[in-house]
């Protein structure tokens, strides 16, 4: 099929790519940010939807990050595709920056007076908390008893704090990329516009040569003849 790869890559390499992406980051980021260009919508579109997936890589939502911006991109009347592509803004090198700060503002606005949650704690309690959820919903049905104190303690100490401490840097973000974003792609795609043009003209001046040069030589023949 097309788009399918001649060999499959293996589940280690697989996990390495959601780490470290062939090529590097930067160049994960180009191809991220040539894809947005080229979507097939207009600027303001896109840019919505660039807006709602870098709000949403600021949610603790994760697993349904791609979800959760498509939907506030339909919200928002965005590209919902750009949303997705969008939600690269929260990549394990700025997962560090965006969780504890989220968490550190959202205890401060909240008032819990905890400190600042280092990062590997953060993504080491949403590991524990998801297999949590899971080993309760399999106690519905096997009789065990379940468990919900330390998602009680996980719910008030990190995900509310990281949920609302994520609102106000992920608006600042998301604003700055929508004002970024838009003129580039306006002017981008402008651009496209233009050689698309300029390309169909020399088309039409070459198949204009081609038919003035044969009508020559058809004039020239009976003219021989």
């Amino acid at each position: 099929m097309v788009f399918r790869r001649r060999n499959k890559r293996s589940w280690p390499e697989r996990l390495k790519a959601l780490v470290y992406p062939q090529g590097g980051w930067l160049r994960a980021g180009y191809y991220v940010w040539h894809r947005l260009t080229r979507l097939p919508d207009p600027p303001h579109r896109i840019a919505r939807g660039i807006f709602a997936g870098v709000f949403i890589s600021f949610t603790p939502l994760f697993g349904l990050h791609f979800f959760a911006s498509a939907l506030l991109a339909f919200l928002m009347r965005g590209n919902i595709i750009a949303s997705i592509f969008a939600t690269f803004f929260g990549n394990p090198i700025t997962f560090p920056i965006i969780a504890v700060t989220s968490v550190q503002l959202g205890h401060w606005i909240l008032d819990t007076g905890v400190d600042a949650v280092p990062a590997r704690l953060i993504l080491t309690a949403f590991t524990s908390a998801g297999g949590e959820i899971w080993s309760n919903i399999l106690a519905t049905f096997t009789g065990d008893p379940a468990q919900w104190g330390k998602l009680r303690h996980f719910y008030y100490g990190l995900f509310k704090p990281y949920l609302v401490g994520g609102i106000l840097p992920g608006l600042l973000a998301a604003t700055v990329c929508y004002y970024i974003s838009l003129p580039v792609i306006l002017g981008y795609q402008k651009l496209r516009q233009k050689k698309r043009r300029e390309r169909a003209e020399n088309l039409r001046e070459r198949a204009a040569a081609r038919l003035r040069a044969r009508q020559s030589a058809d004039d020239g023949a009976s003219g021989g003849t």
